[in-house]
């Protein structure tokens, strides 16, 4: 374990915590901003109050602290960030988050200095008779600027929110809404700014309700002192956040000049070596190589994707830090698997990626394909023909295939009609996911009405058939609900999103229960509690499934009572 003296004052964790507050912070300022530009489509007037309120909070000193003072850090954080990548080798998403965030500042000094800055020093009531005819109508090109400066803005927020929330349950749910006011806050924001320009445009220089544009301009080309302070903070702004830009880069180069001569081996399955600085966690060695590594969270540790299993070196490794053991923890990993993300050796490693796609040289390093997987709540379906070779032993083969695409026509209607998704054929089973979207209490609720829409229909198909078929065709069904890894997962063309797991395998156990007890439906206890169904009249059982020290409680469904769930 890392000694406590030498222990870093904030990890990296609460770092990237603090990062993403006071992103949040700014973000908040620029949500409350937008709304008061679009107030602009009601009238100036209306602007110029909802501006009160907004002045309200900001511009006291307490909202003034918050908001500056999470500016700098979050800029610093950003720096700080910039400078510990080992390999600026990236994700385009990642990339075209840093660069949007390094030009935020640049954008923004001259506003910040053109309204708050001349209202602090100069006195200027810089409210949005003054702003819009400075903007609009005096200098177009800095309204242009200023413009594309708040689409950055936003843009570098909302993209930081989105990769803060896509993995939450809730998250698929509300992302067309959060779009959709993503998309019309800056609309409107701009339109109201629009709006006001033409007005002002056509009305006289001293408004009725501003305060003197003609006014405020001459006494700012008056105030020679106060303009040439401006002047002097504009400058130091610029050359701060420059020469941060700068000794970051700097600081980079000295530490790549450094570590030339100090690199280490990471070694993979493939035979490929690659040799890096010491301090380079491995999936920067990864991404630097060119070697295909999945890290759906972005390197921050909060997924276990990017996880290896450490062949040679082990013992030399540092400990896990807080983030990757809780991550660790989580998956009930083994001592010798690691997070790639987090692991920085210190001598070299041979390493095994347990979920990066060795074999798929298409796919670009450091990139991910959508939805890799990720540990989700769902219910899982599982049906199959009850003594089917006895049902085809004496059919052709052509009448078996009719036989099987009738019956996996009837599944695929049934549970897609319930809200479902079919995952798999095999044999004559097929097997069904629900609760991919929505709530669980309504997964378990389709998936049960799934089943009883198999089983009706399957009954009439045995009575359609019945003079060609020698034996009733009969189902057995079992559905289990819990938390599963759900993601695309096979090869080349051969790529589907499917579910692994306790929770598949439980599922496909208590369908082999239905068929040993000769019924339609076998149903977990849980399933059953989440749907709110009434269960009292069925027989319960435990059952023993493999892997588990516990029996599981699961409901016994006959095939005269599943209809009630239709």
């Amino acid at each position: 374990m890392t000694d406590s003296k030498t222990r870093p004052l904030f990890s990296e964790r609460s770092l990237r915590r603090m990062r993403l507050i006071t992103g949040l912070i700014m973000l908040v300022f620029v949500a409350l901003h937008l709304s008061n530009h679009a107030l602009n489509l009601v009238s100036l007037k209306a602007a110029e109050h909802g501006r009160d309120w907004f002045l309200l909070i900001w511009r006291n000193p307490l909202g003034t602290l918050l908001l500056y003072g999470a500016a700098l850090v979050h800029v610093v954080l950003v720096m700080r960030a910039i400078y510990a990548r080992r390999t600026l080798v990236m994700p385009p998403r990642e990339a075209v988050q840093i660069v949007l965030g390094l030009l935020i500042p640049l954008l923004l000094i001259e506003h910040v200095v053109g309204t708050r800055l001349r209202h602090e020093i100069a006195g200027l009531n810089d409210n949005y008779e003054f702003v819009i005819r400075s903007l609009w109508i005096e200098s177009p090109a800095n309204g242009v600027k200023q413009a594309i400066t708040l689409v950055i803005v936003w843009i570098h927020g909302c993209i930081g929110v989105h990769f803060w929330l896509r993995y939450r349950q809730w998250y698929a749910a509300a992302a067309p809404f959060l779009l959709t006011i993503a998309i019309l806050a800056p609309v409107l924001a701009l339109l109201g700014f629009a709006d006001a320009g033409r007005v002002l445009a056509s009305e006289p220089v001293q408004s009725s309700f501003g305060s003197g544009y003609g006014a405020a301009k001459h006494r700012l080309a008056q105030d020679l002192a106060a303009q040439q302070t401006v002047d002097h903070v504009r400058y130091a702004l610029y050359g701060g956040f420059g020469s941060m830009l700068i000794g970051v880069v700097a600081l980079r180069s000295y530490r790549r000049w450094r570590e030339r001569a100090d690199q280490i081996a990471i070694r993979y399955p493939e035979g490929q070596t690659v040799r890096v600085p010491r301090g380079f966690s491995v999936l920067e060695a990864s991404r630097l190589g060119g070697i295909p590594h999945y890290a759906v969270c972005g390197g921050k540790g909060r997924c276990s994707t990017c996880r290896v299993l450490v062949i040679e070196g082990a013992e030399d490794l540092p400990a896990p830090d807080a983030t990757e053991r809780n991550t660790l923890r989580r998956i009930n990993a083994d001592a010798d698997v690691r997070l790639a993300c987090q692991l920085r050796p210190q001598s070299d490693i041979s390493i095994v990626p347990l979920l990066a796609p060795a074999l798929e040289a298409n796919l670009p390093p450091g990139t991910q394909e959508a939805n890799p997987g990720r540990e989700q709540e769902i219910v899982v379906l599982f049906c199959d023909i009850r003594n089917f070779t006895a049902l085809t032993e004496a059919q052709l083969p052509f009448d078996i295939v009719f036989l099987l695409n009738r019956y996996f026509a009837i599944v695929g209607h049934a549970v897609e009609q319930s809200g479902g998704r079919v995952d798999k054929f095999i044999g004559d089973g097929a097997m069904a996911l629900f609760g991919l979207r929505g709530t669980m209490d309504a997964a378990c609720r389709s998936a049960l009405r799934a089943s009883a829409l198999i089983a009706r229909q399957i009954e009439q198909l045995s009575k359609e058939l019945a003079p060609d078929l020698g034996v009733p065709l009969r189902v057995a069904i079992g559905i289990h609900t819990g938390t599963a890894i759900v993601g695309t997962m096979g090869h080349g063309n051969v790529k589907n999103l499917t579910a692994i797991g306790d929770t598949v395998n439980v599922a496909s156990r208590l369908e082999a229960v239905a068929k040993e007890l000769d019924v339609t439906l076998v149903v977990s206890e849980p399933t059953v509690r989440l749907a709110a169904s009434d269960m009292t009249d069925l027989e319960s059982r435990e059952i023993n499934v493999r892997g588990r020290a516990e029996p599981l409680r699961a409901y016994v469904v006959p095939q005269e009572t599943v209809g009630r769930f239709a």
